[in-house]
């Protein structure tokens, strides 16, 4: 099943071409439910503490799970525990990697939770794409952004190569500490990245 949560920051409607099908869930968390309507979308459940959002749309969504103001997850965190309650093994996050520097390395978190519990995903904002892999490898298709770029998310990851990108990356070591596996760009149409020890961000991206 799938699961598409919307959260909030900065989206670019024109560039997001992930949509919901008739059969996937629809979350949207607090102020993502602004993003929701940008996009056209519907929202099956509304989750937050509503202190960004406004007044509570009762009657434009199916279900409005309110949750305290002081709490340990953030909203989007919720959402996600409310999608894998439900049944998904596939979550879309939009939104999520602008705004406030705290939401955004939290959503990141995410992903790499996501990961290690075998939830299949990634998050978009319509600028930036991210995904997240750790000790394995994915293939990414050429589209409309211009750069892709591995950023190290442990302290030390080993073993990271590219096949089909613009700059050579062939079984290096990258630290988080020092980033330099940035702005690559895709070359064929499909590119294969591996990692064989340790966590990495995946960030295909544009300019806007």
């Amino acid at each position: 099943m799938r699961a598409f949560i919307y959260t909030g920051g900065i989206i670019h409607p024109d560039n997001i071409t992930e949509h919901p099908k008739a059969e996937d869930l629809c979350i949207a968390a607090d102020q993502g439910y602004h993003n929701a309507l940008r996009l056209g979308e519907r929202v099956d459940i509304l989750i937050g503490d509503f202190d960004s959002i406004g007044q509570v749309p009762r009657d434009a969504v199916g279900e409005i799970r309110e949750v305290p103001a002081e709490k340990d997850l953030t909203d989007t965190q919720i959402a996600l525990e409310i999608a894998v309650d439900a049944g998904a093994d596939e979550v879309i996050l939009i939104g999520g990697l602008s705004g406030r520097l705290d939401h955004t390395l939290s959503n990141l978190g995410i992903l790499e939770d996501m990961y290690l519990r075998n939830i299949h995903g990634y998050m978009t904002d319509g600028q930036s794409r991210v995904h997240y892999l750790k000790n394995s490898s994915t293939l990414i298709a050429r589209s409309a952004y211009k750069y892709i770029s591995i950023l190290a998310a442990d302290e030390t990851v080993k073993g990271v190569s590219m096949e089909g990108g613009k700059y050579p990356l062939k079984n290096k070591t990258l630290s988080r500490r020092l980033q330099y596996a940035v702005s690559n760009e895709i070359t064929v149409n499909v590119v294969l990245i591996s990692v064989k020890k340790g966590g990495i961000f995946i960030i295909e991206s544009k300019d806007v």
